[in-house]
């Protein structure tokens, strides 16, 4: 009997051993679960304040780089308040961050520099009056080294993004006091190669494409309703598909711009209700090689939208990416660039297939236009001009303006002393600066910031 009871009471004893090992091991497991968690939520607040001071950083070099070729105050007072909101968005993000004392000390002070100057300049401009040339040779400077601050912290989010620095070792190794074997925030902080690659993405819409979708659709507005089997039959041309092979797509449009949706393998085709234009069509395949060029591509572009009926286009703005080009068209009338009235074509290079058209820009804003006698010269507008820029070529051209109404400008093409080309746009009627862009040309296209 004793022995019996020994033997129970060891089997207790592993037993309860037993149950206590693995209630602490599933303790251990759910602490380093959630602790593995908590880190990597530490690690993604991070990566997203790098992210949020690399997006601004970008926008005070492109927004300082603009004040440079500015002539107005009226354009200099709404640049210096961009600079403003931007600068602060950056020291709050940085602040996030896991910096050492001094560079935090130093990036800070110059992007109060930044906030606190355009301030200046602000208020100069409220009241009417230009830059001297010392407050240009300022501006530079502070351009210059804003370009380094953005390409040092886009190569920094590069490396985080790939993994080759983990934000959290920066604060574990601070913590530990191990700060010789710990990474720094500020490692990579150096010139990055001169391209594309410290820009965001910008694809290829053009300069004024966000405000295409902001109001009702001119081009089908009062036009006859189209059957479905029309519209079928619009979208088999389009895309060069069978119609017994495309099927109506779960995705059918009701808003502004109501359409047939149409879908086969690899195809998405939109005609709208009112009369059965083609919206959007997209072809996805993959293509492995550029046997074409981008003249090529343009080439087959034209000809596509004279198939479709669609004319007095020209192209401005492409991007090849991926063995596609992507070509921005505007409309053309009277010698007038109509940035307004947009189409989108990517063209596979491989063999010149038409993959994507997107002409809802033409169909919201296409419509017959009476052009304003402008107020001034084009030698006129050409003297509002920053003494800065070089003329290269100068054109009327139609572009959006707030309160989705239009305005008519003369686009002067320019060459900067630094070797940057910029667009100004000079309104023909006041002579006042609408709109300043910079271009950014490369091997893969031409686009605009």
């Amino acid at each position: 009997m004793d022995k019996t009871i020994s033997t129970r009471g060891i089997v207790r004893l592993v037993s309860f051993g037993i149950a206590i090992f693995g209630t602490l091991l599933a303790v251990n497991i759910m602490y380093m679960s959630r602790l593995e968690t908590a880190n990597r939520a530490i690690e993604y607040g991070y990566m997203r304040a790098l992210s949020d001071l690399s997006y601004s950083a970008d926008n005070i070099s492109t927004t300082l780089t603009k004040g440079l070729y500015s002539a107005s105050p009226e354009m200099m007072e709404t640049l210096s308040a961009k600079l403003i909101n931007d600068s602060s968005a950056a020291k709050a993000a940085l602040a996030q961050l896991p910096t050492g004392d001094e560079v935090l000390e130093n990036t800070n002070k110059f992007l109060s520099q930044v906030g606190n100057y355009a301030m200046a300049l602000s208020k100069k401009a409220a009241g009417g009056e230009k830059l001297s040339d010392e407050e240009y040779e300022n501006l530079k400077k502070l351009s210059e080294f804003s370009q380094q601050l953005c390409d040092d912290m886009w190569e920094l989010e590069s490396r985080v993004s790939t993994g080759t620095l983990t934000l959290n070792k920066v604060v574990s190794g601070a913590e530990s006091g191990n700060v010789s074997d710990t990474p720094a925030v500020t490692d990579g902080f150096k010139s990055l190669e001169e391209g594309f690659d410290s820009y965001p993405t910008l694809i290829y819409d053009g300069p004024f494409s966000d405000h295409i979708l902001e109001k009702e659709p001119l081009m089908t507005k009062n036009q006859p309703e189209v059957s479905r089997e029309q519209a079928l039959a619009k979208a088999s041309a389009a895309s060069g598909v069978p119609a017994e092979s495309l099927k109506d797509s779960e995705y059918q449009e009701s808003g502004k711009m109501p359409s047939y949706g149409f879908t086969a393998d690899g195809v998405d085709v939109t005609v709208t209700k009112n009369g059965g234009y083609l919206c959007y069509m997209l072809k996805s395949r993959n293509i492995e090689k550029s046997s074409l060029s981008a003249q090529d591509a343009l080439t087959k572009a034209k000809e596509y939208m004279l198939r479709l009926g669609i004319e007095n286009m020209e192209s401005n703005y492409y991007e090849c990416y991926n063995n596609v080009c992507t070509i921005n068209f505007n409309y053309v009338k009277d010698d007038v660039s109509v940035y307004t009235d947009l189409i989108k074509i990517s063209v596979a290079l491989d063999n010149g297939e038409i993959l994507g058209f997107d002409g809802r820009g033409y169909l919201v804003n296409h419509t017959e236009r009476a052009f304003p006698e402008p107020a001034l010269t084009m030698s006129e507008a050409k003297e509002k001009l920053s003494p800065l820029l070089r003329v290269e070529n100068c054109k009327k051209a139609l572009i959006p303006s707030d309160g989705l109404s239009e305005t008519l400008t003369y686009e002067f093409s320019c060459l900067a002393d630094s070797g940057k080309r910029v667009l100004v746009y000079i309104n023909v009627l006041t002579g006042e600066e609408e709109k300043i862009l910079i271009l950014i040309e490369s091997e893969s296209g031409v686009l605009t910031v």
